[in-house]
């Protein structure tokens, strides 16, 4: 039996980061006063999801009642799925599904399915890169996605982490237990440890999704730069309740679960929140409303500056992972070199680029593409992009006009999959190994000064 789905307005949004939210899909279906009655509203069930401890500090701890048709236990017993080629269970020198490379690497645009296969948002995931595992609740992982095809009385939750999403082409309608959100390129979405959603595709899709086996997304620190300023946080939108009462239905449940894949199947959708209050849900951004921060003297700004979000690690001040996106900007720097300098890090950067031109390369760097600078792996403007910019008449200039390129940076030591690096179907086919050549026009501009000139 199916009864309509309820929801009022179905991309209706709640704003705030990390507020404590509270939505009901039918008016008084939320308990008053507590979380667990003896008899819920209407005869719903209580169910909480927890995303941290119970004891982590109360600042930091992040929970969410929901309250719905049936809990979601009611399934049959796990199976596990066929291998997915995409995925790695563990990443590191020890691990047979990954290469160590420091070499400088990029990757022209990945391909998309073509349309004699659907490919599922789940199907089309391949890991690119990773470091740590999952079962040990530490490290990260990179994927990209190619799909064409919606996924249909299906849903997936991740065990493993948090999902931070980057639509490169078309637009994903994502259903969650928590609501409706649509996510277009120039947005993103976050999608913590344990929601269960499933993904509405507008049409071939492709995109980026970085992956945090330990703690959750935060806003980063401000420091001197003060209470406003880059991602504020009510511009974040969380869903609104939305479900669906829907039996007799087979709906299959797949889990990514120490990087692999299980499979349940219930009678009844998984989609069956009618209301739910807490803090732990998914959440969208709009990058356009980013506040961008750059110098009004000299010098060009280190890239922290462009920090969405990020996964602080035990370390203060030492990123897990941030997201930092490069979007158009102003740039009025005086007697400075004003693309992104020349550069060995302490931290791994990966970096897409979702429509556009990036400042700092002048070619071969394509929107749906990639590129990865390990630690300590030399990295800068190529050739012609020095040349122009060491020659430029400096006057205020607008740069990234039309374009937006991001990067995920880690401290962690990245290790690649091999259908990244080696799969000639797969990765291996877009990558571009005369990457290296960019830099190979850097002319020796260095003239010593001569004995003449009492130098020497």
């Amino acid at each position: 039996m199916s009864k309509p789905t309820s929801a009022p307005s179905k991309y209706s949004y709640q704003s705030g980061f990390g507020n404590e939210f509270s939505s009901e899909a039918l008016p008084n279906s939320l308990p008053v006063g507590q979380n667990s009655p003896q008899v819920c509203p209407f005869g719903l069930y209580a169910e909480q999801l927890s995303g941290t401890a119970f004891t982590v500090p109360r600042g930091q701890n992040q929970r969410s009642w929901l309250y719905r048709i049936r809990p979601s236990v009611c399934h049959k017993p796990y199976v596990p799925d066929l291998p997915h080629l995409g995925l790695v269970k563990t990443f590191g020198v020890n691990s047979d599904e990954c290469v160590s490379t420091p070499n400088q690497l990029r990757w022209s645009p990945f391909e998309i399915p073509d349309s004699t296969k659907p490919v599922t948002f789940l199907d089309g995931l391949r890991n690119i890169a990773g470091a740590g595992d999952p079962s040990m609740r530490s490290g990260l992982a990179v994927y990209i996605y190619g799909a064409n095809a919606s996924m249909e009385k299906q849903a997936f939750y991740n065990s493993d982490g948090d999902f931070l999403i980057v639509p490169q082409q078309g637009t994903l309608e994502i259903q969650t237990e928590f609501g409706w959100l649509t996510v277009e390129p120039l947005e993103i979405c976050v999608i913590p440890r344990g929601i269960r959603y499933r993904v509405n595709l507008s049409g071939p899709s492709r995109g980026y999704v970085l992956e945090v086996f330990d703690r959750h997304f935060e806003l980063p620190d401000l420091g001197p730069i003060g209470a406003n300023g880059l991602a504020n946080p009510r511009d974040f939108l969380y869903p609104t309740a939305a479900f669906e009462d829907v039996e007799g239905t087979s709906y299959e449940i797949k889990t990514k679960y120490q990087g692999q894949l299980f499979h349940v199947v219930q009678e009844h959708s998984p989609f069956d929140v009618v209301a739910w209050h807490g803090n732990y849900a998914p959440y969208k951004y709009d990058l356009r409303k980013f506040n961008t921060i750059g110098t009004i003297s000299f010098d060009h700004p280190d890239p922290s500056i462009f920090t969405v979000l990020t996964v602080k690690s035990a370390n203060p001040g030492v990123a897990i992972a941030d997201f930092v996106i490069f979007p158009p900007r102003w740039l009025v720097g005086e007697n400075t070199f004003r693309p992104p300098y020349y550069h060995r890090n302490c931290m791994a950067e990966f970096m897409g680029l979702i429509t556009g031109t990036y400042d700092a390369k002048a070619s071969g760097f394509l929107p749906g593409g990639a590129s990865l600078h390990s630690i300590m792996s030399p990295h800068g403007p190529d050739a012609t992009t020095f040349e122009k910019a060491s020659n430029a008449k400096l006057a205020p200039e607008k740069v990234s006009e039309g374009a937006m390129a991001f990067m995920f940076e880690t401290s962690l030591m990245l290790s690649l999959s091999h259908w990244a690096l080696l799969n000639k179907e797969g990765g291996g086919k877009v990558l571009q190994k005369d990457y290296y050549e960019c830099w190979q026009g850097v002319k020796k501009n260095f003239k010593a000064p001569s004995l003449i000139d009492g130098f020497l």
